[in-house]
């Protein structure tokens, strides 16, 4: 590509919106322009980013013997009305009619289309297993889209759907694509973690689910991990067990605490000297499911924080939310002063796994400016379960307690879900099985991000010039800089940039009427592998031209005729 003719601006100033590096480059490096809220255009060397991207992981899922498809973008709505997801998506699908009054969406996710698919085209096991995927453009209506295409309301997804006849079946594909994934990430010169994940309202019941994570220092998620065991899991998953703690282990019985307006942890533990892990810390949810509500009370130790995540797929509850002060007060709760003794209120109780319940805590005492001490909860509460329900905190210790975990931030790049038959049992879906008997196929989903993988590619390599392309990834792998005045030294210029071409090197030729300090500043905001630097004052004294390595700074000189040669090593050594 000659940037004479080429199409391509770059620009000094941030945008005003972009919060994070990556927003900031692509934009900066005229690889991305915004059409409007969440929305972007890929501009040509943005996009040839993509395509690599997607070569990389079509190449990858061949290789895992899934198949290529296409499906429409907008999917009809009765569909989604046989899943039951019309209505739960919510308002991040954008919902319309056609002339004839017929629902239609735009596809935030494939899986009712893509099942139907399958229940016209496979009737026996023995087509099975099977794995369809596209690549192909997704919109979700975010309420707040941001951080360019990391969080665009419209992006490009790879998504992938595995049909089975057991759950055998279904765990081999799904490791094998684990696998697969594995390969996409390390081929795009990607630093990432594998973790646990949760599925969320994706799949039903106890499937496997992992998200694949490019570290990095602004991603939005918390992931917990061990270097000693190498457990890691998404925050919202991860199941740890504290340090040992000491509890008290007093058996008096409950007396009441005056505490005048300490209705905090902190407060009433400062106040009665304690450490904050002697308390009881009591939340009180809402869980409804259909038309039913219940109350829900929550006991933690007085230092952890509650994940909501893990609480509701424990209730598997359709919604859960805290409960308001006006409900606080109409159930019969003294918000700041609630615990587990003397309940007169209709309400399921819940013990965090954490809590030793032959301990003795503070805990509120149902009454204002109230608590109580000495609370033994095998003792002193009404009957209660217990769960998993802490977040995993740094310092904790894996389940195993070979292990301590500490914290690091990702992005999410892919998502691998087992669904169970969550989808063909809700759109009716039968085949027969080896015995001549009908069953519902289990299923597998498998996405990854296309855009956001190179937003995240981005948000991990680069530097204070400007983006570091990783060579897989690098829109072309040679930015040329002619710098030259002799007619001789443009053709020899031109010469060398036909014979990169010739081997297949990709080239920007950067033969624009500029001065250097103006192509280096775009080379290193560009941020493509290896530089290429014909400046007419060096070839004079010597008869070399220059290679820069844009992720070192490391440089040195070569002969017009090694140019070819050595770039071809060096981008054959991934550098």
């Amino acid at each position: 590509m000659r940037l004479s003719t080429g199409f391509w601006q770059t620009y000094k100033e941030v945008p005003a919106d972009a919060e994070i590096p990556s927003h900031q480059l692509m934009v900066r490096a005229g690889l991305i322009h915004k059409t409007g809220s969440g929305l972007y255009s890929y501009l040509p060397f943005g996009y040839r980013a993509i395509r690599k991207v997607e070569n990389i992981i079509r190449e990858e899922m061949d290789r895992a013997g899934c198949h290529e498809i296409l499906m429409s973008v907008v999917t009809p709505g009765e569909l989604w009305q046989e899943s039951g997801r019309w209505d739960a998506m919510g308002e991040q699908m954008l919902k319309f009619q056609d002339k004839a009054s017929r629902d239609l969406c735009i596809s935030p996710t494939n899986e009712e289309a893509v099942t139907d698919i399958f229940r016209k085209t496979v009737k026996s096991y023995k087509n099975l297993p099977v794995t369809l995927y596209q690549i192909n453009t997704k919109f979700r209506d975010e309420l707040r889209p941001r951080f360019g295409l990391m969080r665009g309301r419209e992006f490009t997804m790879k998504d992938a759907y595995s049909f089975h006849a057991d759950k055998a079946s279904l765990d081999e594909v799904y490791d094998n694509l684990f696998k697969a994934y594995e390969a996409v990430f390390t081929r795009a010169g990607l630093e990432f973690s594998a973790v646990e994940a949760d599925a969320g309202a994706m799949a039903d019941g106890d499937q496997k689910t992992h998200e694949f994570q490019v570290i990095a220092d602004t991603g939005e998620d918390e992931v917990i991990y061990s270097s000693e065991t190498g457990y890691a899991a998404n925050i919202e998953k991860a199941q740890t067990k504290r340090a040992d703690i000491d509890f008290n282990f007093s058996e008096d019985t409950v007396v009441e605490i005056h505490t005048p307006g300490k209705s905090t942890i902190e407060d009433v533990c400062n106040f009665l000297e304690k450490p904050q892990y002697h308390s009881l810390k009591s939340l009180v949810y809402k869980a409804a499911t259909g038309d039913e509500e219940k109350t829900v009370l929550v006991l933690l130790l007085g230092d952890d924080s509650l994940n909501e995540i893990k609480l509701k797929a424990y209730l598997k509850c359709e919604t859960l939310r805290a409960a308001t002060d006006s409900e606080l007060e109409n159930d019969g709760f003294v918000k700041g002063y609630i615990g587990p003794h003397n309940l007169t209120i209709d309400v399921q109780i819940v013990f965090d796994q954490s809590i030793n319940l032959d301990a003795s805590y503070v805990a509120g005492a149902n009454a204002k400016d109230m608590h109580h001490g000495n609370i033994i909860p095998s003792r002193d509460s009404k009957p209660f379960t217990i769960a998993d329900l802490r977040t995993a905190c740094k310092g904790d210790l894996t389940l195993d307690g070979k292990g301590v975990v500490d914290i690091r931030r990702g992005i999410e790049v892919g998502h691998i879900f087992q669904l169970g038959d969550k989808y063909t049992k809700a759109l009716g879906v039968n085949i027969l099985d080896q015995n001549g008997k009908t069953m519902h196929p289990l299923m597998g989903c498998y996405g990854i991000g296309v855009t956001r993988v190179v937003a995240a590619a981005v948000e991990q390599h680069h530097d204070e010039k400007g983006i570091v392309w990783p060579m897989a990834l690098a829109p072309y792998h040679v930015y040329f800089a002619e710098i030259t005045k002799a007619q001789e030294n443009k053709e020899l210029a031109d010469s060398i940039y036909q014979s990169l071409l010739d081997v297949g090197v990709e080239v920007v030729y950067d033969d624009r009427k500029a001065g250097p300090g103006f192509k280096f500043k775009d080379a290193d905001l560009l941020g493509l592998p290896i530089q290429l630097i014909f400046g007419e004052r060096d070839f004079k004294k010597d008869g070399q031209l220059e290679i820069r390595l844009r992720k070192t700074g490391e440089s040195f000189k070569v002969k017009p005729e090694e140019v070819v040669t050595k770039i071809q090593e060096l981008i054959a050594s991934n550098i």
